[in-house]
């Protein structure tokens, strides 16, 4: 993935982005209810991790030792710059990861944790600086409830499909996933589209109606291109 196409997303909001993917027929690409727990923005191809239901005679402390455990697999495979995103199915009785599994992401230099689950020790995940993203808080440990299972394979995450490499944004609003093939022309749409919009926004607030404004019509869109908004 180009660097910069990655750079331009984090300019812009993930609500231009997912009207750019509903301009080329894609609907379900925000992932609801999950909200951002640092305030930094995100763009990275999608390392994912699926966890299942846990069971009582597997799911031990003891299975930490291993170091081939997935969850902490997961943490050292995750490639610089992706994000991780975890399939929890929703559940929020237990966390998927906590402060430092998080920390060891960050010395990574991970692009992000994403989770339609929990987390534990969100005052310090929060002092991070690294983009993290979570459906809410539990202190409980991953194996009250999850049983982590594969690595980098098509998950679910908040209902929306995630595919390895898709590209997660992340902004102040939540989180948004566009196919790779089409993150190029969106970051670049969302751009332009940004762009006449906050022409669109001054016009409105000096006093213009909706109707011609927004959406523009040609003579708005005259006046666009003639103002520094279009540079």
């Amino acid at each position: 993935m180009d660097d910069r196409t990655l750079e331009l997303l984090k300019t812009v909001s993930t609500a231009t982005i997912s009207t750019q993917l509903l301009q080329r027929g894609l609907r379900n690409v925000f992932l609801h209810g999950i909200k951002p727990v640092t305030p930094h923005r995100m763009a990275g191809p999608a390392f994912t991790l699926r966890y299942i239901p846990a069971r009582e005679d597997i799911d031990t402390l003891d299975v930490f030792q291993d170091y081939d455990h997935p969850q902490r697999k997961a943490i050292e495979d995750v490639p610089p710059g992706h994000v991780l995103v975890m399939d929890c199915r929703g559940q929020t009785r237990a966390a998927s990861a906590g402060g430092i599994l998080l920390t060891r992401a960050l010395a990574r230099r991970v692009g992000g944790v994403v989770t339609d689950g929990a987390l534990r020790d969100t005052p310090e995940i929060a002092k991070l600086g690294l983009p993290v993203y979570a459906q809410g808080a539990s202190p409980l440990t991953n194996l009250v409830q999850h049983h982590a299972v594969d690595l980098n394979v098509p998950i679910g995450c908040a209902e929306v499909a995630i595919y390895p490499g898709d590209i997660m944004v992340g902004d102040e609003e939540g989180v948004v996933c566009v196919p790779r093939y089409l993150a190029d022309e969106v970051a670049t749409a969302a751009r332009e589209q940004e762009k006449l919009e906050r022409f669109v926004q001054y016009e409105i607030a000096n006093g213009k109606p909706l109707k011609g404004t927004y959406p523009p019509d040609e003579d708005t869109l005259r006046r666009y291109h003639e103002s520094q908004f279009s540079r």
